[in-house]
């Protein structure tokens, strides 16, 4: 009888062989489409210990045993304010999962919970800039997020019904703040559901956003500011009861933009009207 596998190995085992068609060919796919990993690189896998970024930090494993580009890779945590059980949960995920990460700590939360805007948009930024610092001190070039086909979605919706402008997510981006650094998203292309079945298939529990606010609210409190993004969730799957290509054509449609139908666009900052060049 052969040996045992280790839960880890089982789990990479989900990823390259039961659910390669879900999470590893749309991975490689936008690797490659949008070119996200280069020969050099030094990417920090950005572990937030939610399903999303550490399903990243395995399939990052895996293409940097697999792929024929050289590249390196360091997995990157931080505690923003956790209490001390999801702390506890993200590292023994971690170790589970044979993730070996570095976790540098900050006061995000003290600092959000104060806010008199939207938290979570501050806290996002917040989060950003400290992951670029941490990252770009480690010698990275680049941090990798764990944004998925449904962010993307979501993200281009909210920017038409409450941000009152056309806007996408971006596969890649060079930071403004950071120079030398960019950001990546290499789960582009993958589906939330998809990873929700890998999920469940390997009997895993990651943390939440653990945040104050979503703590508050699993207790049965009230939020004082509204989840837009759960909203448009929401919305999104009621349009699927009659469209369930749905997505894919918003997905599509931010591929396929095009400027002579639109009055007006912004290009590096710069507001375009139609009636400049008619």
């Amino acid at each position: 009888m052969g040996r045992e596998m280790e839960p880890y190995k089982i789990i990479e085992w989900s990823i390259i062989k039961k659910y390669r068609k879900e999470l590893w060919k749309p991975f490689i796919y936008a690797v490659k489409r949008y070119e996200l990993v280069k020969e050099g690189d030094r990417i920090a896998v950005c572990i937030s210990g939610g399903k999303d970024s550490m399903l990243l930090a395995k399939l990052m494993q895996e293409l940097h045993r697999h792929s024929d580009v050289p590249f390196e890779l360091v997995f990157l945590g931080m505690d923003p304010g956790y209490k001390k059980e999801n702390r506890e949960k993200i590292e023994s995920n971690a170790s589970l999962l044979n993730i070996p990460i570095t976790i540098f700590e900050s006061d995000i939360f003290s600092v959000t919970d104060k806010t008199d805007q939207s938290p979570c948009y501050l806290c996002a930024r917040m989060r950003r800039g400290h992951l670029y610092k941490n990252a770009k001190a480690m010698g990275c070039n680049k941090i990798a997020l764990g944004h998925h086909f449904n962010d993307v979605i979501e993200t281009t919706v909210m920017g038409m019904f409450y941000g009152s402008q056309i806007q996408g997510m971006m596969p890649k981006l060079h930071s403004t703040n950071f120079e030398g650094m960019e950001l990546i998203r290499p789960l582009y292309c993958v589906h939330e559901e998809d990873i929700i079945a890998w999920q469940k298939y390997n009997g895993l529990e990651f943390i939440q956003c653990a945040c104050r606010l979503t703590e508050s609210l699993a207790e049965g409190g009230t939020a004082r500011f509204g989840s837009k993004r759960q909203e448009t969730k929401e919305l999104l799957k009621e349009l699927r009861k009659k469209n369930p290509n749905i997505e894919k054509s918003i997905f599509s449609s931010i591929h396929n933009v095009s400027l002579d139908t639109l009055p007006g666009y912004k290009h590096n900052g710069e507001e375009h009207f139609f009636l400049d060049d008619y």
